[in-house]
């Protein structure tokens, strides 16, 4: 079976990874050289997650309470976690139905006086046009923040040059993985100079436990093989446990009764050694090898099936595909040798204090009905063809779910 995310890291990275471990070395050196790896005019910075950057950058913002950060209306739970907890309110951006950007044109109607920051995110590793963001920001004088957590394109995007905040993760699911670790692009030197010093106020992550976490995705990477993610699902099933929730329990990245204090450390040296790592030698024709797969695969399937599919920039970290009944297609799809799920990390933002007007109705819509495809580089064109042969017949026996009409044009812009 075709496993549905492979670890995106070499057995030689693994092995360096360990290695560094054991071996001595200046961790604030090691900062320096992975800020600089990333951008050479010191407005790079490295920590231990995006979401350990995102409470960092709040800290140092020191924000009104009741301030509103405009957000995507389809993120992480953690991200809208981290700004409630600063004593802010996520309002949420409604989504395009079809290239998966929040909605430019409902920005006038969601700003207030209150609002003081956007947080856009760059979903399923396409990417789309940040300026009218840009532009809005600066008419109402409003912090930009642009997460790009889904969008790695290697050495050929490191943040838009007007966004004020632009950050990338290397966490253990994301291309080019670190197995941790978020690199953060920041124009004001002021700031930058403010998140440092908070953080340098933090406990260092030991060793030991990064050492953990490498042998942990070691074994994940091992599973990543079809013969050995075929054997894993068999195990679970003779011990009765739905080997969907053994993987996705297993990948979750901060426990949840101890959530920021696990969030507020700096980053272990060998984690800082492997971004370093992952950065310099992470080679743009893997990228290309799994965007030419998923533009076939798109190319093969629905149009209205494939949300995001139509951004004018694709990396397809993931493939979600648009279905009417997700148990039903998931089950179909795996009888035919294709690992998927339903399972998502991300959920609507919903709107609070009654503002119907921020109602993410595009974005519920696309997450209830959503399945997620294997898709990597490492995939023969044969399987891909494959994989869309048994997929359209399945799509034809219903109806695609039918998706909200309020925000259903594709971005003009």
């Amino acid at each position: 079976m075709w496993v549905r995310k492979r670890i995106d890291i070499g057995w030689l990275d693994l092995l360096s990874a360990s290695a560094r471990c054991v071996v001595p070395g200046s961790r604030p050196v090691a900062s320096e050289r992975a800020e600089a790896a990333w951008s050479a005019d010191g407005r790079a910075f490295a920590c231990l997650s995006v979401r350990s950057g995102l409470d960092l950058l709040l800290k140092a913002l020191e924000l009104p309470a009741g301030s509103e950060v405009l957000v995507s209306a389809l993120t992480i739970p953690d991200m809208v976690r981290i700004v409630e907890h600063h004593g802010l309110a996520a309002v949420p951006i409604d989504l395009h139905d079809m290239d998966a950007s929040p909605h430019v044109e409902l920005l006038e109607k969601l700003v207030t006086e209150k609002t003081k920051a956007i947080l856009v995110a760059q979903l399923f590793g396409s990417r789309f046009d940040l300026a009218p963001f840009v532009d809005f920001a600066k008419e109402h004088d409003l912090i930009l923040i642009e997460d790009c957590a889904q969008a790695f394109e290697g050495d050929r995007y490191k943040g838009h040059g007007e966004a004020d905040v632009s950050m990338f993760s290397f966490g253990p699911i994301k291309t080019a993985t670190a197995l941790g670790g978020g690199i953060f692009r920041i124009r004001d030197e002021a700031l930058i100079a403010r998140m440092r010093t908070l953080q340098a106020e933090y406990p260092v992550q030991s060793r030991w436990f990064f050492f953990k976490r490498v042998l942990f995705y070691t074994v994940l990477k091992i599973l990543g093989g079809k013969l050995a993610f075929a054997l894993f699902v068999r195990t679970c099933r003779l011990l009765g446990k739905d080997f969907d929730e053994v993987l996705n329990g297993s990948i979750r990245n901060f426990p949840e009764d101890e959530f920021f204090a696990s969030l507020r450390q700096q980053p272990s040296l060998p984690l800082l050694k492997l971004m370093i790592r992952r950065i310099r030698n992470y080679r743009n024709e893997d990228l290309d090898r799994r965007a030419a797969r998923g533009a076939l695969l798109a190319s093969l399937l629905p149009p209205e099936n494939c949300p995001g599919a139509s951004a004018s920039s694709h990396s397809y970290w993931v493939f979600p595909l648009r279905v009417d009944d997700p148990p039903r297609i998931v089950a179909a799809f795996r009888e035919a040798g294709f690992d998927s799920t339903a399972d998502s990390s991300m959920q609507p933002v919903e709107a609070t204090d009654g503002r119907t007007e921020a109602a993410p109705e595009t974005a519920r819509g696309l997450l209830k009905s959503a399945i997620f495809l294997p898709l990597y580089g490492e995939m023969p064109e044969s399987e891909i063809r494959r994989m869309a042969e048994v997929l359209v017949p399945l799509l034809r026996d219903a109806e695609p779910a039918k998706q909200p009409t309020l925000h259903s044009q594709t971005n003009p812009l």
